[in-house]
């Protein structure tokens, strides 16, 4: 994921002014058809995997996240379309065989199983009963994640860069607008917050020890994109100076 330069240096905000936008290597149609397909068949497999290890259909949680989840997906992806094209590509390219180091394919490996953590470990709760939650904690869980989308959608807003690998593009320049103004990586700060949300949607307290293990192993990409972005982004050095904060503000 990109970031961005000092005021002095920044490039236009996406959404103010034009700015250089990489072409795209397929059509918009193709686009579409690939963005429904893996969306549906990632819903497809959240489903099997909550519902088949709970061993019910009769959990209220699950369908719930499901549905908040496949809209703020599906609301995201067609905002990405529509706005910034280049950007909604290279969206659909991640996961740990398309990143170029080796480091970020072993991290990236790691994140997804913890990712699935995160959802096998809350089903297996309600199968077997191990947390009594009421409903007030799905729903802040639920809300929880969304405000984690929301981040997600300001970085896509200010950033056009912001792919799912860690890699600088051609003609890439950074600025310190929005939320990159408070910290140096809000994508991560914002996925912190949805991450979290998902197994208290699930209505799980043992569903936080995935996220326990998952959280060290986003700072561990972060730390090693920041090596590359230092050596590779122009400005970013300077950036750095700027915004001392990678994660929380005043903290760290």
């Amino acid at each position: 994921m990109a970031k961005q330069l000092p005021r002095h240096l920044k490039r236009p905000a996406f959404g103010r002014e034009q700015h250089y936008v990489p072409a795209m290597s397929g059509s918009s149609p193709a686009l579409t058809r690939r963005a429904i397909v893996s969306g549906a068949a990632m819903l497809a497999v959240m489903a099997v995997l909550l519902f088949g290890l709970a061993g019910t259909l009769a959990w209220w949680q699950g369908w719930l996240f499901l549905l908040i989840y496949g809209a703020w997906a599906a609301g995201v992806f067609a905002w990405l379309y529509r706005h910034d094209k280049a950007l909604f590509e290279r969206r659909l390219r991640g996961g740990p065989t398309a990143e170029k180091h080796r480091t970020q394919r072993v991290i990236m490996a790691i994140a997804s199983a913890g990712f699935l953590g995160l959802l096998a470990v809350p089903a297996l709760d309600q199968r077997l009963g191990w947390s009594h939650t009421s409903a007030a904690l799905a729903l802040a869980g639920n809300l929880l994640f969304s405000l984690g989308w929301a981040g997600i959608v300001l970085v896509f807003r200010e950033n056009s860069y912001s792919a799912s690998t860690v890699e600088v593009m051609p003609n890439q320049t950074v600025v310190s607008t929005g939320p990159y103004a408070i910290v140096r990586h809000p994508m991560y700060a914002a996925a912190v917050f949805l991450l979290a949300g998902i197994p208290l949607a699930l209505g799980s307290w043992w569903g936080l020890v995935p996220l326990v293990l998952t959280v060290p192993v986003l700072i561990w990409r972060l730390l090693d994109e920041e090596r590359l972005l230092t050596r590779d982004l122009p400005g970013y050095a300077a950036y750095r100076q700027q915004v001392p904060y990678r994660l929380i503000p005043s903290v760290w």
